[in-house]
């Protein structure tokens, strides 16, 4: 059976509460399309080529961790933004969007996500916005080492990470935020952690690492961030008892 667009709209409030959070952009339904939803695709970012891929499969609805209306970007629907927004109209697609309220969710959140993934027990917080972590601390069961981890990243995220060796001493503490986080090295500086891995990397981010002796690591602002969006999605489906496809489009970046 499908759920209304109001409906699934509401749950993701419920789940998200984006009103909690100061963002880049608008979170929440940001293009209207059907009113009954029986297939959600989710993907990382609303390229062109995931709105056709979606199309292709028979969506009703997509979910996205980046949408559009940035904050200082040209708030003309021309150029790349017209043809997307059209494709969207055209075909009766609705698009949610959720950026900071999907990276921290403490359950379906990009952080939260990752650490699954490569195996990370949560145990402390980095930096907080309206009592929401930004990003996290935590420890592995075991002790590893410099390339151990990085062969780690590298297997469960598909991708060679771009890595600064820190300290010889064994990696057992660690701290993280998916995507364009490194700026936030000096907090994992300052927390005292063995490592630190984030999605993106500044020509800053280089020496911080090296004169501080923590060992960082560039995994894709993709990459780190490609789980939260499956995660919300396979709620709103077994919630709902819809269907639900990823469609990861691969990014380098």
């Amino acid at each position: 059976m499908p759920v209304s667009l109001k409906e699934l709209e509401l749950e993701l409030k419920q789940v998200l509460r984006p009103e909690q959070f100061k963002d880049y952009c608008p979170n929440g339904l940001q293009v209207e399309g059907r009113k009954e939803i029986s297939k959600l695709v989710t993907g990382v970012t609303a390229c062109q080529e995931l709105i056709t891929a979606a199309v292709e499969a028979g969506a009703d609805a997509l979910l996205v961790h980046h949408g559009y209306f940035w904050r200082g970007e040209d708030q003309s629907i021309s150029g790349i933004k017209k043809t997307r927004i059209e494709a969207l109209l055209k075909h009766d697609l609705s698009l949610f969007a959720y950026h900071l309220p999907l990276d921290v969710h403490r359950e379906f959140g990009n952080n939260v996500q990752l650490a699954k993934v490569l195996g990370i027990e949560i145990d402390g917080e980095l930096g907080k916005q309206n009592n929401h972590p930004i990003g996290l601390t935590g420890t592995f069961e075991q002790d590893t080492d410099f390339e151990s981890l990085k062969a780690l990243i590298a297997d469960k995220l598909d991708r060679q990470p771009l890595v600064i060796e820190g300290h010889s001493r064994p990696i057992r503490s660690i701290a993280w935020c998916t995507g364009a986080a490194q700026n936030y090295i000096e907090l994992a500086v300052a927390a005292g952690v063995d490592a630190y891995i984030t999605g993106e990397v500044s020509e800053p981010t280089v020496h911080i690492a090296r004169e501080s002796g923590i060992h960082f690591f560039s995994a894709g602002h993709h990459a780190t961030e490609r789980y939260g969006v499956q995660a919300i999605g396979g709620h709103l489906a077994s919630k709902f008892g819809i269907e639900h496809q990823f469609i990861d489009i691969d990014n380098p970046v």
